[in-house]
C-alpha cells in the first residue's frame, strides 16, 4: 500500500456519523450480504418487496417502490447490505427506506427488541421507560412509534413533552428509577440523519452484551406492522423532573461571587437553548447574548455546513457577535445539548479568539472542580478515555484523587461512574477529547449544559482574579508539561480498503517498532488482546473489554494509538506529545510539542500504511 494511495486529513479524529452503519453488522431480521447483491439481484428485490409489505410508513413504502420499479440495483443495495447497528453512541444514519436507513420500520423493530429484553428484568414493566426527542426531521414520528410500541408491550412509558436535550433523558432515567430510556436524536450528525440512543437503568448508555441482546430480540420480530401498539397509554414527564435537573446542575457551582462575565452562547439550531439560558440565569450570569440566527431549533441547520461545534466554521457567527459586543467567553452546545464548545479571548491571535479543544476543556474543568472543593478526597474520581490526553492523570495525582481510563465512548465513562459509586466513591469529572464532559454523576452521559455552566464559573473566577482561561492552561503546562494532542484519519482507497486496514494493524502487531522518531518504545498496548507489553517483556492485563485499538508509549511520555473507523475504510490515529517547560517559557514548549506531534504522526502513519 503506497502512501500516495492514503489520504491523511489532520484534525479529523471524529466520525461524523458516530454510531452509524457498520459494514458486516446485521440489522435485525434484514441480513443480506453485499456479495449476494452482486450475484443474486433477485434476492435483493425479494428483500425490498418484503420490506415494502411490512413498512408502516406510506412515504418510505413509496420511496422503495420507486427504486424497485426503476431497477435501481445499486441504490437498493445501499439500503439493504449494510444495515444500521448499535455503535459507540446508539444507532445513527441517514433517513430513508430500508434497513440501512433511519425510518419507522427500523425504529419499531429496535423498540420491539428493546421491549422484549426489558421484560426479562424483574419490575421493568412497572418502572418503565423514559423517552424523548430532539427537533430533527422525523423525530416526532419516531418518538410516537417508540412510545406506542413500548406501551403496547406492557411497559409504562413516560415521554418529555416537545423536544428535549439528551442529558435530561439520561437524568430522568435515574431520577425516576426507570428501567430504561430512549432518546431519538442524531446529535451533531448531518441534517439528513437521525438516530436512536438507549439508556439502561442507572442512566448510562447500553454496553455489550445488552446491545447484542436487544438486536437478537429484534431479529425475532416477525412483522413490525403487526406489533401491538398503545399510544394512548403514554404518560407525560412532569415538570418537576426538569426542575430537579436544574437544581442538580446548579449544585455543581462553587464560587457564586464571581459572575462578572459577558457570554455569547449558541445552541447551533438545536434544542439546548432554553435549558442553558435558565441555568445561566439562575446561577447569576445576567450578561448572556444568544446568536439570534442560530437560536431556534431548525432541523436544516441553515447557518452551518455541519452542526458539530468541532467543525471549522461552526462558531463563526458566535465569534462575530463576541467581537462586536466585547464578550469574555463563547459557549456552544451541539444540537442535542450533550457537547460543549468553548472559545476564549486571545490577544496573540489575529482573530482575537481561540477555540479550545476537548482535551483542554476537559482538563480545565477537572482541575477547577478538584481545586475548588474535591482535592484530597480519596473517594473522588476523574476519568477520561484511552484516546484522550493523559494530562488529566497528572492533574489527579497533583490533587490526590483517583484516575481511570476507559474505552472510547461515554457509555464506558458512565460505567466507571457507576463502579465508583458501587465502591463508595464518586465521579467528579469524566471527559473525552471530542468535546464531551460529565461534571458529577447525576447525568450518566456527556452533558454540555452543566459543563458549560461550570466553565462559565471557571472563566468568571479567573477574570475576577485578574487572570484568564489561557493563563490557567499555562499554569497546567508549567506544572505538568505541555500535552499536545492531535488526530488524523487516513482513508485507504480502493475496493480492498477494509482488507488493507486489517493488514496495517496486523503489521504493527507482528513487527512492532522499537523506536519512533528516535524515541524508544517503552511499551505496547494491544486493546484487542487486552495486554500491555513493556520493552523488557513484562506483560500485564488491561482491565478494559477487548476492542480494536493498538498503541505505543514512548520514552518521553508521548503516546501513539491507532484504530479502524468501524464505518468506512479509515485508520484513525491519535498522537499525544509531552514537552516539559523550561525557563517558564510556555509558548516555546507549545511550539516544540506541536512540531514533535506532527513528526510523530507522520512517522506512525508511515509505519502503518
Amino acid at each position: 500500500m503506497s502512501r500516495e494511495r492514503a489520504r491523511a486529513r489532520e484534525g479529523d479524529s471524529h466520525n461524523p456519523r458516530g454510531g452509524g452503519p457498520r459494514p458486516g453488522d446485521a440489522e435485525p431480521g434484514q441480513r443480506l450480504s453485499c456479495a449476494a447483491v452482486n450475484t443474486a439481484p433477485s434476492a435483493l428485490q425479494a428483500k425490498a418487496r418484503a420490506w415494502i409489505a411490512d413498512d408502516p410508513d406510506p412515504e418510505t413504502r413509496a420511496e422503495l417502490t420507486v427504486l424497485l420499479d426503476a431497477g435501481e440495483t445499486a441504490e437498493l443495495a445501499a439500503r439493504f447490505c449494510s444495515p444500521l447497528a448499535f455503535g459507540t453512541a446508539g444507532i445513527r444514519g441517514p433517513m430513508g427506506a430500508g434497513p440501512a436507513r433511519m425510518n419507522r420500520a427500523v425504529v419499531r423493530r429496535i423498540t420491539a427488541g428493546l421491549a422484549a429484553r426489558l421484560l426479562q428484568e424483574d419490575g421493568a414493566a412497572e418502572r418503565g421507560v423514559v423517552i424523548g426527542r430532539d427537533a430533527r426531521h422525523g423525530s416526532v414520528a419516531f418518538l410516537s412509534d417508540v412510545g406506542a410500541v413500548l406501551a403496547g408491550a406492557g411497559l409504562r412509558v413516560r415521554r418529555f413533552d416537545g423536544h428535549v436535550p439528551t442529558p435530561l433523558v439520561s437524568f430522568a432515567v435515574r431520577h425516576l428509577d426507570a428501567a430504561a430510556g430512549v432518546q431519538v436524536t442524531a446529535s451533531h450528525n448531518p441534517p439528513a440523519d437521525n438516530g436512536y440512543k438507549v439508556y439502561w437503568s442507572g442512566g448510562g448508555q447500553i454496553v455489550t452484551p445488552l446491545d447484542a441482546e436487544i438486536a437478537e430480540a429484534a431479529a425475532s420480530v416477525p412483522s413490525v406492522s403487526g406489533l401491538p401498539v398503545a399510544a394512548d397509554a403514554v404518560e407525560v414527564v412532569e415538570g418537576a423532573v426538569t426542575e430537579a435537573y436544574l437544581q442538580t446542575c446548579l449544585a455543581l457551582t462553587r464560587q457564586p461571587q464571581a459572575r462578572d462575565l459577558r457570554i455569547v452562547y449558541t445552541p447551533l439550531h438545536g434544542v439546548a437553548r432554553d435549558t442553558m439560558l435558565e441555568l445561566l440565569s439562575r446561577a447569576g450570569f445576567g450578561d448572556v447574548h444568544v446568536v439570534a440566527a442560530q437560536g431556534e431549533p431548525d432541523p436544516d441547520f441553515p447557518t452551518v455546513t455541519f452542526p458539530n461545534p468541532e467543525e471549522p466554521g461552526a462558531l463563526d457567527l458566535a465569534l462575530d457577535l463576541a467581537r462586536e459586543i466585547g464578550a469574555d467567553l463563547v459557549l456552544a452546545n451541539d444540537p442535542d445539548g450533550d457537547r460543549i464548545a468553548v472559545a476564549v479571548t486571545d490577544a496573540s491571535s489575529d482573530s482575537g479568539w481561540r477555540a479550545l479543544n476537548g482535551d483542554q476543556v476537559g482538563c480545565l474543568l477537572g482541575d477547577y472542580l478538584l481545586e475548588s472543593g474535591d482535592a484530597g478526597d480519596a473517594g473522588a474520581l476523574v476519568a477520561t478515555t484511552v484516546v484522550s490526553s493523559r494530562l488529566l492523570s497528572r492533574i489527579a495525582l497533583h490533587h490526590g484523587v483517583r484516575y481511570a481510563e476507559t474505552l472510547t465512548g461515554f457509555k464506558w465513562l458512565a460505567a466507571a461512574a457507576a463502579e465508583a459509586e458501587r465502591t463508595g466513591g464518586r465521579m467528579v469529572l469524566g471527559y473525552e477529547q471530542a468535546l464531551g464532559a460529565m461534571c458529577g454523576a447525576a447525568v450518566r452521559d456527556k452533558d454540555g449544559m452543566s459543563a458549560a455552566l461550570v466553565f462559565a464559573e471557571l472563566a468568571a473566577v479567573r477574570k475576577a482574579a485578574g487572570s484568564s482561561v489561557l493563563a490557567a492552561l499555562d499554569e497546567l503546562a508549567l506544572r505538568h508539561g505541555v500535552h499536545h494532542t492531535l488526530g488524523r484519519s487516513v482513508r485507504l482507497d480502493g475496493p480492498d480498503g477494509d482488507v488493507v486496514v486489517a493488514r496495517a494493524l496486523a503489521r504493527l502487531r507482528e513487527d512492532p517498532p522499537t523506536e519512533v522518531e528516535g524515541l524508544a518504545v517503552v511499551a505496547r498496548e494491544d486493546r484487542a488482546a487486552q495486554t500491555r507489553v513493556t520493552a523488557e517483556g513484562e506483560v500485564t492485563t488491561l482491565g478494559t473489554p477487548p476492542t480494536e485499538l493498538y498503541g505505543l508509549e514512548l520514552a518521553d511520555g508521548s503516546r501513539l494509538q491507532v484504530r479502524p473507523s468501524g464505518t468506512e475504510p479509515l485508520l484513525k490515529f491519535y498522537v499525544e506529545a509531552v514537552e516539559p517547560v523550561t525557563d517558564d517559557d510556555v509558548p516555546s514548549a507549545r511550539d516544540r510539542a506541536a512540531a514533535r506531534a506532527d513528526r510523530l504522526a507522520d512517522a506512525f502513519v508511515a509505519l502503518a500504511v
